[in-house]
C-alpha cells in the first residue's frame, strides 16, 4: 500500500504541476492555458499528491516499527 501511496502521489503532483503551469500561462499549447481554473486544480491536485507521499511514509513507518 505504501508504493501505491507514493505512485499516486508523485504522478498528482507532476500532473497538478503541469496544470498549474498551463493555468499560469507558462506552459503552452493546451486548451488549458491561461485559463486560472486549471491553476487552482493543478494547484489541489499538488496539495492531495503531498498528502499521499506523507501518508505513505507514515504508513511505511508504523509498518517498520511493528
Amino acid at each position: 500500500m505504501r508504493i501505491v501511496l507514493y505512485v499516486v502521489g508523485v504522478l498528482l503532483i507532476l500532473n497538478g504541476g503541469i496544470w498549474f503551469l498551463q493555468g499560469i500561462n507558462v506552459l503552452p499549447g493546451s486548451f488549458m492555458t491561461g485559463q486560472i481554473k486549471w491553476a487552482i486544480y493543478g494547484g489541489l491536485c499538488i496539495i492531495v499528491g503531498v498528502a499521499a507521499v506523507v501518508a505513505g511514509r507514515r504508513l511505511g513507518r508504523r509498518s517498520a516499527a511493528s
